[in-house]
């Protein structure tokens, strides 16, 4: 089992940062003009969420759009991703993460989401889950 007890907990907080990035309206435009619709599917447990960047649309479980980039990685990853604590380019040269699409578009937005990077940890904080703080 992951470090998330189950599939809503793991939304909440993997979505949540989607989100707090579309209400963070430097970082929305940042990342619609990327053009990417980004979906993130996660097993352990299972998730998954799109991110229409262009529209700046946080979409949780199955939809109709069509992404540009689409990721797989545990739960657990994204979590230590959204804390700095993973690095994209590795995980995806080892294996650990798969995409299919343009990784690069993907890359290219690594700078922007490590913006976001310590507002996760304090959420995490704030509701008192430092068990999901990753060392």
């Amino acid at each position: 089992m992951g470090v998330f007890k189950d599939s809503d907990e793991a939304t909440k907080y993997i979505a949540g940062i989607f989100e707090e990035a579309m209400s963070d309206e430097s970082i929305a435009d940042q990342l619609a003009a990327s053009g990417v619709v980004l979906q993130l599917n996660c097993s352990d447990p299972d998730i998954q969420i799109t991110v229409d960047m262009p529209n700046k649309k946080v979409i949780t479980g199955s939809c109709e759009l069509s992404p540009t980039v689409a990721m797989s990685m545990t739960s657990d990853m994204a979590n230590r991703f959204w804390q700095g604590k993973l690095n994209l380019a590795v995980s995806l040269a080892k294996g650990q993460v798969r995409a299919k699409g343009p990784v690069p578009k993907i890359l290219k937005l690594v700078p922007v989401a490590k913006k976001l990077f310590p507002r996760y940890e304090e959420s995490l904080r704030a509701e008192g889950r430092t068990d999901l703080l990753a060392v």
